[in-house]
Formats: structure tokens, C-alpha cells, sequence
């Protein structure tokens, strides 16, 4: 029997919308909380930060688009910059003007509308973009799990594998209501592996204390901080629409019309610049939370803003925080091994839903171009921030087709 589709406006039962919710939050609590750590603030500001964020996506899109905002990663290199030369506070300036700077980019999209997606970005350049969204951290998935260290731990490979392994046969074998919830119950199956292969440390979670306020700090605004971080606008940007076109294949609606581009970028800017305002860090759309949309296919947008209550909780229950930071890399390099593959099997789907014709040349080479570009590890330097993998390609992509376009205007193309 095929699994029932819980669709983006569907309700669900509070004893299914628990689990799931939680399910949502571990996915993306592994890769959310590794960004202030290494800014070097607590993590629980980032986590009220992240609920507040998401409850705020949801609002602004009108509960249309299902979308967890977690930490944004495209702003690390030039953040740690100005951190390490003017503090983090002037970090957290230029987040709100980048955040602010992305708004007026939401309300110029506003008036012009989302055609110019289908000319800049055809599905023989998008299919391979979001391929890349999930292709790429591969290799992040992999350090996560342990398994690239110069001596590998059999205990983690051990980890690794039992958690794998019941997410992947589960997704095939589990029926009724543990059919909903795979990765919830992969990730207790490799928790508990871990706690036999005694690879597990509770001293955080002992230290910490049972309620505490997470750490608000005000920004401070300089113009050399500021440039040094708006440049990371474009990966940003770049990085939604990309999120949004997969997820919108994922739930089957195209959430770039309705709620419509401009009102989910302006979401996601928006609670980038309150999250700046509170002392934390960007957030984004998150590539973990619509692997878990597409293995689950639980869209709701209920049991999405029941996780960012819970990460809300979380951020005010230091020991609750603590426990749930034990879990160890190979539990959550297990789960991102399928949810990572998850999104870029999703990117080949739209080049094949789509019936790419491949025996023109244009779309041969847009294709080729994409991948090789993303998977290269070449970079383009924009400033302090670097263009490389799934932003650079598609940057490649957006130009590509633009001269493809002009091309068969000036009737110049052989393929028409």
C-alpha cells in the first residue's frame, strides 16, 4: 500500500503531530547548532531564534509553505571575519542589513514577478542546481559520521551503520504509524547504539541547569563589517529559490505562485533581521527538514510550527538542550546520508517529471555545466565571501541560460 500524503494544510492528531514534530527538530538540530558554536555563542539563543523564525515564515506565507528556518551556514566565512576584527556584535549588524537588504530584494520580485525564473533557470539548469543542494554535503554528511577521519572509529561505523540502516529499511518495511516517523526511530536506534558502544558524554548535560534564559545581544553597525557581509545576499537568495523549487516538487503545489516567492523570501529575510536584532545568528530554509518532507511525506505545516515550539522550549530547558546535543555525529551523519541523497535524487526527478530532451544540445550543455561546475570545488571570490558548489552553479546556470535566451532571440540558436 502506498503511504497516505499528509498535505501542507492537513491537521494532524496531537499523538502524531509529537513525534513528528520532534522528528522535524532533530533533523535539523545537529547542523542549526553547530553555527553558533562556532561563532562562540550559546546555542540556545539560536534555537529560540530558529522557532520564532519559523512561527514567523509560517505567518508571513499564510501557513502555505512548509519550511523550517534553522541556521544559515552562508555566512560564516565573512561573519567569523568581521567577529574576529570588530566582535560579534558588528557581525550581528551586518545580518540585519543583509536581512533588510533581502526584503527590498522580496518586494522588487513582488513587482516583477516569477517568470523570469523559467528563462534564467530552465529545468535543465534547475533540476541539476537542486541536485546539487543535496550532492554536495555529502562530504559533510560523511565528516559528520566520522567516517573521513585519518583513523576510523569502528564504534562510530557502527553507530553509522545501525542508524542507517533502520532508516533506510524502515522507509520500506514499517507500516501504520511507524511508517511517519522512520527517522525519529532511527535516530533512537542509533542513540542507543551508541550508548552500548559507550560513545556517548552526559557531562554537559549534568552542568547545565534546568531553566535558562538564552544570551540576547544588541548589533553594532560599521560599514567595513557591513560590506564584508552583504555579498553573501546572492547565496542566500539563491539558496531559497532553490529550496523553494524542490520543495514545491516535493508537495506537489508551486509554492513560488502561491504564496508566491516574494512573500517566502521576505519571510526568510525577515526573520534573518530579527534574529540579528535578538543577538543570534542568519537563518534559512532548511535542506534536512525537506529531506524529511520528501521520505516521509508529511507536509504539514502544523507539525513544522509544532517543531519550532519545541525548539522554542528547548532554548529555555538548558538540561532539555544538553540532552538532546549528546547525540552523537554518526547518529546524525546516518540520517543526513539519506535525507541529503533524498534531495538530490529530487533534483534528477524534475529532469525526468519534466521530460528533459536531451538530444538538444542546449540542455545537454547547461546540464553538464552545472554539475561539473558544482561538484568541481572551484570558487569565485566575491570580496571576503566565495561562491563555490550548488551557489556558484547556479550563478553559471542563471548566466548560461540568459545567453541561451538572448541566443534564440537574435535567432542565432540551431536547436529551435
Amino acid at each position: 500500500m502506498e503511504r497516505k500524503i499528509i498535505q501542507v494544510e492537513d491537521k494532524v492528531p496531537v499523538n502524531l503531530l509529537i513525534p513528528l514534530s520532534i522528528q522535524h527538530m532533530f533533523a535539523m538540530f545537529g547542523a542549526s547548532v553547530l553555527v553558533p558554536f562556532m561563532f562562540g555563542i550559546n546555542p540556545a539563543i539560536v534555537l529560540l531564534m530558529n522557532g520564532i523564525g519559523t512561527l514567523l515564515f509560517i505567518l508571513i506565507t499564510k501557513g502555505k509553505a512548509p519550511a523550517y528556518l534553522g541556521s544559515s551556514f552562508a555566512f560564516l566565512s565573512p561573519g567569523l571575519l568581521v567577529a574576529s576584527k570588530f566582535g560579534f556584535q558588528y557581525a550581528l549588524g551586518g545580518f540585519v542589513v543583509l536581512g533588510i537588504c533581502g526584503m527590498i530584494v522580496a518586494l522588487i520580485i513582488r513587482q516583477c514577478g516569477t517568470n523570469w525564473i523559467d528563462i534564467v533557470l530552465p529545468t535543465a539548469a534547475m533540476g541539476p542546481v537542486v541536485a546539487l543542494i543535496g550532492l554536495e554535503l555529502a562530504g559533510s554528511a560523511a565528516s559528520t559520521a566520522g567516517l573521513l577521519d585519518e583513523q576510523i572509529n569502528m564504534k562510530n561505523v557502527i553507530v553509522f551503520l545501525v542508524t542507517l540502516g533502520v532508516a533506510v529499511f524502515g522507509q520500506i518495511l514499517f507500516r501504520g504509524f511507524l511508517s511517519v516517523i522512520p527517522i525519529l526511530i532511527a535516530i533512537i536506534a542509533g542513540y542507543a547504539a551508541a550508548a552500548a558502544c559507550g560513545i556517548l558524554d552526559f557531562t554537559a548535560v549534568k552542568e547545565a541547569a534546568f531553566f535558562a534564559l538564552p544570551n540576547f545581544q544588541a548589533p553594532k553597525f560599521n560599514l567595513e563589517a557591513i560590506l564584508t557581509i552583504l555579498p553573501a545576499l546572492l547565496l542566500v537568495t539563491s539558496e531559497h529559490i532553490g529550496h523553494q523549487i524542490v520543495t514545491s516538487k516535493i508537495v506537489g503545489k508551486d509554492l513560488l505562485k502561491d504564496p508566491g516567492l516574494h512573500r517566502s523570501l521576505f519571510a526568510d529575510f525577515f526573520s534573518t533581521t530579527v534574529s540579528g536584532c535578538l543577538g543570534s545568528v542568519p537563518t534559512t530554509t532548511y535542506g534536512e527538514n525537506i529531506g524529511v518532507m520528501a521520505m516521509t511525506k508529511v507536509y504539514s505545516v502544523q507539525v513544522i510550527g509544532g517543531a519550532a515550539v519545541l525548539s522554542i522550549c528547548c532554548s529555555f530547558l538548558g538540561k532539555l538542550a544538553a540532552l538532546i546535543n549528546t547525540i552523537p555525529g554518526p547518529v546524525i551523519g546516518g540520517i543526513s546520508f539519506l535525507l541529503y541523497g533524498m534531495i538530490g535524487t529530487s533534483g534528477l526527478r524534475m529532469l525526468v517529471d519534466n521530460q528533459v530532451d536531451y538530444s538538444k544540445s542546449r540542455n545537454l550543455a547547461l546540464t553538464s555545466v552545472v554539475f561539473i561546475v558544482g561538484l568541481s570545488g572551484i570558487a569565485l571570490n566575491l570580496g571576503n565571501v566565495k561562491l563555490t558548489g550548488m551557489v556558484l552553479a547556479c550563478v553559471v546556470a542563471m548566466a548560461l541560460s540568459l545567453i541561451f535566451y538572448i541566443l534564440d532571440k537574435l535567432h542565432l540558436t540551431n536547436d529551435l
